[in-house]
């Protein structure tokens, strides 16, 4: 058993079945996050044979080529963009690369490529804003050692000023009742009605870029946000978007949209804590879904990664720990 009052929450102990998982990045933050252990650098994940698989389709100009797409809806290059983004959660998320890496150096001047002068990352939404892309792709950013950067600064300044007015965020083209399929390359910027109320899936994403960042993670308007997160937990979204509530419970790794784990994640770096009746009540529910053998029942997606469930659980127990 191991060490630690997190363990305590749950009906079983995880740290074995993940230990014994196979995957060694897994077991790897299993000992250091988990089990406080020492372990080498993080350069020898970088090593491992799925990174180097990565790496090798990674092209010269620092992006992963989108497989498909259609024209219609965004350029071959913006789908390079939304391909590189993926990737680099995939790399960064998993096998904890930084901007000590070259390709790391390469995929994130590919990135900062496609900031506009307002501060946003432009292009996943044809020629629309789009707060949550922008934040995912700061938050990782972020995590790989850019959170100094000014580009990283002048997107949170860009955040700052496209928030609505109950302190959250939303698409801006859903809050004035269009329809994400109507976005066409070339299509005309709006600006948001920021009278509308907040996203908790917008603003669940875009609170992972301010929880990254150890400046940020801190201020006023992060808190007030994190509060209307908290306050929507397994509600219902007030957009069409992923707007029912079995959504919370479909999860993934590197996170993508907001779901229970992803929001915990970011509440548990905002201060938040477990005595905090919204968030022991999560708790408690993410706790009634473990199974016997320590994983958990949970809805995933990107099921492509075999090793999905290690991940979740890692994801977990490791919001749990800092909870």
């Amino acid at each position: 058993m191991a060490e630690s009052t997190w363990i305590e929450h749950l009906k079983v102990d995880p740290v074995p079945i993940l230990i014994n998982s196979g995957n060694e990045a897994v077991i790897y933050f299993t000992r250091r996050d988990l089990l406080g252990e020492g372990v080498p650098s993080v350069e020898t994940l970088w090593r491992l044979p799925q990174a180097e698989k990565m790496l090798r389709r990674q092209r010269d100009d620092g992006s992963w080529k989108y497989p498909g797409g259609n024209k219609d809806v965004r350029s071959q290059e913006n789908y390079d963009q939304l391909e590189t983004y993926r990737m680099l959660g995939e790399m960064v998320e998993k096998y904890c690369f930084n901007d000590a890496s070259p390709a790391i150096r390469a995929a994130a001047e590919f990135i900062f490529g496609f900031q506009t002068e307002e501060g946003d990352f432009r292009g996943i939404y044809g020629n629309q804003y789009t707060p949550n892309y922008s934040a995912g792709i700061m938050e990782l950013l972020i995590k790989s050692g850019y959170g100094d950067d000014p580009r990283i600064e002048r997107g949170f300044e860009w955040l700052l000023s496209i928030r609505q007015e109950d302190g959250g965020w939303a698409i801006p083209i859903r809050t004035l009742g269009m329809k994400l399929d109507t976005i066409a390359v070339g299509s005309d910027l709006v600006e948001p009605d920021r009278s509308k109320p907040f996203s908790h899936l917008v603003t669940g994403v875009v609170l992972r870029a301010f929880a990254a960042h150890p400046r940020y993670r801190r201020t006023k308007e992060a808190r007030v946000a994190g509060e209307l997160l908290a306050s929507s937990l397994f509600k219902r979204d007030g957009y069409p978007d992923r707007a029912t509530p079995e959504y919370w419970t479909r999860v993934a790794f590197p996170f993508w949209f907001t779901d229970i784990i992803s929001a915990l994640d970011s509440l548990s770096y905002l201060g938040l804590t477990g005595e905090d009746p919204r968030i022991s009540d999560a708790l408690d529910k993410l706790g009634e879904r473990q199974r016997e053998d320590g994983l958990f029942e949970l809805k995933l997606l990107k099921i492509k990664d075999k090793d999905l469930k290690f991940w979740i659980c890692l994801a977990i127990c490791r919001l749990l720990n800092r909870l």
